[in-house]
């Protein structure tokens, strides 16, 4: 499983080929595969298609959602983005300027933190869309297609609904589909997935850095308490706001696996780039890390439900290791 290698197809693969290359579980870039959305979905057309549609953003002072930040005293949470409604207008003029304003009022805060160290220079927030709910499809529409609502219904005729030779190998359809559109702002902190996830990119590029479940151990994994993101009385600043009687979150320390000495030198991570056009096949428990640069980037994805059970299930957490973890605020460590 592990190794400074990966697989590149230049054509999809057969069912039977998918279904080894789900057996051997390692990373495989497939090229080739085409639908409508990689050459209609230019800013114009998804002006067009969704018009005054009212699609959900998350918004941070750093560009890092679900990831960990110092909140109210200094201590260390783990912090969801704060989720606005805007048009498909006015997403893509943000991600192209880089400026924003903030439209919303203050949420109830408790104990509140202004993130004025973490802003970017201009004081403008990171948008990013990334609602991974099934926001293009749930797994609500494979079971009743006319009552299964979305944002983005109007974008769907651009989109399978799943990728024939995954779903064949699989014997099922996907959980979810999402669609991701952001700019070079927006990392994905790293973690792990409980679903074999099919990913494209339709515009831009991401880059990804990827470890095997069996270097889990590199990451460095804590408990902190739960909080999302808010906004001051002026809405230029961001806050932190604890949750109430919301669990603690188990979560990598590691916030940059690409910095130097962040990583052991025992960990052995994959660094892959996709183009437009390209797909990666990241198997179910692999760590991942995104970054992503143009000024418009746009991604779709495919999960499916790795249906992790018997010694499956029992291989994957021991790798991760299934006791408690320490405390990600009872260590010297800061950001």
């Amino acid at each position: 499983m592990n190794g400074s290698s990966y697989q590149t197809l230049q054509s999809p693969p057969t069912a039977a080929e998918f279904a080894q290359i789900v057996h051997i579980s390692r990373p495989v870039v497939i090229k080739g595969f085409q639908f409508p959305a990689l050459k209609r979905w230019t800013d114009d057309y998804l002006r067009d298609k969704l018009q005054d549609q009212l699609i959900s953003v998350a918004i941070t002072p750093n560009g890092r959602a679900d990831a960990i930040a110092t909140g109210p005293g200094g201590r260390l949470f783990f912090v969801e983005p704060f989720t606005e409604k805007v048009t498909i207008t006015r997403l893509l003029e943000t991600l192209k300027t880089g400026k924003r304003v903030l439209s919303c009022s203050k949420t109830n805060q408790k104990y509140p933190v202004k993130l004025q160290s973490e802003q970017d220079s201009d004081n403008t927030s990171a948008s990013y869309l990334q609602s991974q709910n099934g926001n293009i499809y749930s797994s609500r529409y494979f079971e009743s297609p006319n009552d299964a609502p979305s944002e983005f219904c109007t974008l769907r005729g651009d989109v399978p609904t799943s990728i024939p030779w995954v779903t064949e190998a699989l014997g099922r359809v996907p959980d979810a589909v999402n669609i991701w559109i952001g700019n070079s702002k927006s990392v994905t902190s790293i973690h792990s997935d409980p679903y074999e996830n099919i990913y494209t990119v339709i515009r831009g590029r991401k880059h990804f850095t990827l470890l095997p479940p069996s270097e889990g151990w590199c990451l460095r994994e804590r408990t902190y308490p739960h909080a999302v993101y808010g906004l001051t009385d002026n809405s230029n600043d961001m806050i932190v706001v604890p949750s109430l009687d919301t669990p603690q979150v188990r979560w990598s320390s590691v916030v940059d696996p690409d910095s130097p000495g962040s990583l052991p030198p025992e960990a052995h991570p994959l660094h892959i780039t996709l183009e437009a056009g390209d797909m990666l096949y990241l198997p179910v428990g692999w760590w991942h890390y995104v970054r992503q640069s143009g000024p418009t980037t746009i991604a779709l994805n495919w999960w499916y439900d790795a249906e992790v059970q018997g010694m499956n299930w029992v291989w994957l957490n021991l790798l991760r290791g299934t006791g408690s973890v320490p405390s990600g605020n009872d260590e010297t460590d800061t950001l």
